[in-house]
């Protein structure tokens, strides 16, 4: 067997993964649904009588031949139109959306400064050859401002995310202004936080109330708050224009299935109708997990640190046996394992309580 070494060090150490299927019985506060709208029959039905109207079932082409569709334009000045942004794309997921970026973007002269916890997918990117890139400490915006000043690169590109997807935490809203007044492109990978902050829910620019400049770029993502699946890119029009002409992942690929983009602009049409009862039920989590855990969140993401490999699967274990399932992750995904919980919308706040109490309790016991 070629690999039998190495899936014998992965299974000894902890961190060998397979997958599981979804079970159904459980509380789900595990998975990106952070709205619970992959559940919402609704939404399914109104997308699913709309597909079948159209003359076809599939997009069929690259949105470069001919498989640009009415319904992939119309959903794109709906995200344009709710973000405030002038143009934007989408294509098939967020990982996706992150190749096309920095792969297309960041030139020959050019300099990317990412944060040390940004997606897997970016770091992938920024690992083609010829990309010069500069990890800066997370959220450390002086560093950042720093690196940046010194810089004599041709274009600067910075890139991080709204909310990180492992910590939790929100990106410092000085961002906005550092990459302004050092004249660098801004890359907002929105994949947690669209549908999570702001006042309207969508996302880091809402939160901090920054209307877009021609120096920013949002990425979001559509298989987490909006409950199907693809991702957005929304930018000036000129940046989104290069991009149809130099991505590869958006000219090279098949577009985004037309029913995906029918269920995200429902999803789209529901959190912007009901946007006060998110948000209520989303602060509603936060303070239980507040009260219960003792750590405060800006979005729904809860990682609790256990440190130990082994560990994190006994109490993910324990906790499918009082049907509940959450995230047990370990390295490489993060530097030392965690169980990643979701205070997902989806479920009921008093079940998101009950799971709070016997997690302190699990945790003690190991």
């Amino acid at each position: 067997m070629f690999y039998a070494k190495e899936l014998k060090a992965l299974k000894k150490s902890g961190r060998y993964r397979t997958r599981e299927l979804v079970r159904n019985d459980l509380k789900d506060f595990a998975s990106n649904d952070y709205l619970g709208l992959a559940h919402k029959k609704i939404l399914h039905t109104n997308a699913a009588q709309k597909l079948s109207t159209l003359e076809v079932n599939a997009s069929k082409a690259s949105m470069l031949v001919n498989g640009y569709h009415q319904v992939h334009k119309d959903f794109e000045e709906a995200l344009c139109k709710a973000n405030d942004f002038n143009s934007g794309v989408i294509l098939g997921s967020g990982f996706n959306a992150n190749i096309a970026l920095i792969e297309a973007l960041v030139r020959k002269g050019d300099t990317l400064f990412m944060d040390e916890l940004y997606h897997a997918s970016g770091v992938l990117a920024s690992k083609i050859s010829g990309i010069n890139v500069v990890f800066f400490a997370h959220n450390n915006m002086q560093e950042l401002e720093q690196l940046l000043k010194n810089s004599q690169a041709k274009r600067k590109i910075v890139a991080v995310e709204g909310i990180y997807s492992m910590d939790g935490d929100i990106c410092d809203g000085d961002i906005f202004r550092v990459t302004t007044e050092q004249n660098a492109l801004l890359i907002v990978d929105e994949a947690h936080s669209s549908g999570v902050l702001g006042k309207n829910l969508m996302g880091l620019f809402d939160y901090y109330d920054i209307t877009p400049q021609k120096n920013h770029i949002k990425m979001g993502t559509l298989g987490k708050a909006y409950g199907s699946f693809g991702a957005f890119i929304l930018a000036d029009e000129h940046i989104v224009d290069y991009l149809l002409n130099r991505a590869k992942p958006i000219i090279y690929a098949t577009s985004l299935s037309l029913y995906d983009t029918l269920l995200a602009h429902e999803s789209l049409r529901y959190i912007l109708e009901n946007t006060n009862n998110l948000r209520k039920e989303i602060t509603l989590r936060q303070k239980i997990i507040k009260e219960e855990l003792g750590i405060e969140v800006e979005g729904l993401i809860v990682p609790l640190l256990i440190g130990d490999n082994k560990k994190v699967l006994k109490i993910k274990e324990k906790l499918i046996s009082q049907g509940y399932s959450v995230g047990a992750i370990r390295q490489p995904t993060v530097a030392s394992a965690i169980v990643r919980l979701v205070a997902r919308v989806g479920e009921p706040s008093k079940e998101l309580r009950a799971l709070c109490k016997n997690l302190v309790t699990i945790k003690n016991e190991y």
